[in-house]
């Protein structure tokens, strides 16, 4: 029951607030990553794959395939980016690389790329234009990067930043959609990675999740996640992987990889080594009972490493002329 006072707001008793039909899932957008309709940032400066991240989760929601390998997608459904500093064909070849190193197609997959040459949401007008496209489209993700390109406001200035993210808040509970923005991070580190967020503290305040990615000297990128409302995961290695011909996509590296992804790859790699002849991928689903998109994950994997074989009758496991270690490498 929504109570209209006369010259006042609505309100309704919070016993008659609609509760969500989907459940414990509709805490997560993407389990342990970012919460349901959740607003928030990627930080991190230039160069740590803010982007890489970004089309991972906009692909991952659009697909219903995990995140980074890992985490699970809670609520799929179509996504829509804006990637100020790529042209409309630079996101298409980093969606194709994504999508091709998760076995999934290009052409069904529901994420829309703005190719509007800009959008600056301290405008009346862009501010309509993007209204009018996320109630055409009903997103669950709308993901804009980076910040800095979407209006011309003072960082530093708490009243222009705070009416730019009030704005956002608002297209986020009309829309009932997800925002995610990139933003860079100030050069000097700070302990709370939130605060180290270039410009007015609002932004880090704004947030319901956040990841921060933070570049070591070896090259390998440390991501690590906040929630407003929720317990945040282990931090995690990430490293951009472009080796051995495979399309360039974010893995979890190291360790943390090992251990979320060796007892699928040992399985795998049980089979093929005691199979008599090639088995197809339907036939390993069936034998492991994992879902698809684990299984072609790891086979992604155990080709790289060349202990799979992908052949016209299925996948083999390759005779090795010495003795072959299941591991990670850098």
């Amino acid at each position: 029951m929504v109570v209209q006072h006369p010259d006042g707001l609505a309100t309704t008793p919070v016993a008659q607030v609609p509760e969500s039909s989907e459940g414990e899932q509709s805490n997560w957008l993407i389990r342990d990553l970012w919460s349901a309709v959740a607003v928030g940032v990627i930080g991190g400066p230039p160069k740590a794959c803010k982007s890489w991240l970004g089309l991972d989760m906009a692909v991952s929601v659009a697909s219903g395939t995990p995140c980074l390998g890992r985490f699970h997608v809670q609520t799929p459904g179509p996504t829509v980016v804006f990637l100020a500093e790529d042209s409309p064909t630079s996101v298409r070849q980093r969606v194709t690389h994504i999508c091709q190193q998760r076995g999934i197609g290009l052409q069904s997959l529901p994420l829309h790329v703005i190719t509007t040459p800009a959008l600056r949401l301290d405008l009346e007008s862009y501010r309509k234009a993007l209204d009018v496209t996320l109630t055409a489209l009903k997103p669950r993700l709308l993901l804009l990067d980076p910040l800095v390109r979407l209006h011309r406001c003072d960082e530093n200035s708490a009243a222009e930043i705070s009416a730019l993210l009030g704005h956002l808040r608002e297209i986020n509970r009309r829309h009932d959609v997800a925002i995610v923005l990139t933003h860079h991070m100030a050069k000097r580190q700070r302990r709370d990675l939130g605060q180290g967020l270039r410009g007015s503290s609002d932004i880090h305040a704004w947030t319901d999740s956040a990841c921060y990615l933070v570049r070591r000297s070896d090259g390998v990128i440390r991501l690590t996640v906040e929630h407003r409302s929720a317990i945040a995961p282990e931090p995690l290695l990430l490293r951009l992987a472009t080796d051995n011909g495979h399309p360039p996509h974010l893995e979890v590296h190291g360790e943390d990889a090992d251990a979320h992804a060796q007892p699928l790859l040992e399985a795998v790699r049980s089979i093929l080594r005691t199979a008599k002849g090639p088995k197809t991928r339907a036939q390993l689903r069936s034998e492991l009972r994992v879902n698809n998109t684990r299984l072609g994950v790891a086979l992604v994997e155990l080709e790289r490493r060349h202990l799979a074989i992908r052949t016209a009758k299925g996948w083999s496991y390759p005779e090795p002329t010495t003795p072959v270690q299941l591991s990670i490498t850098a």
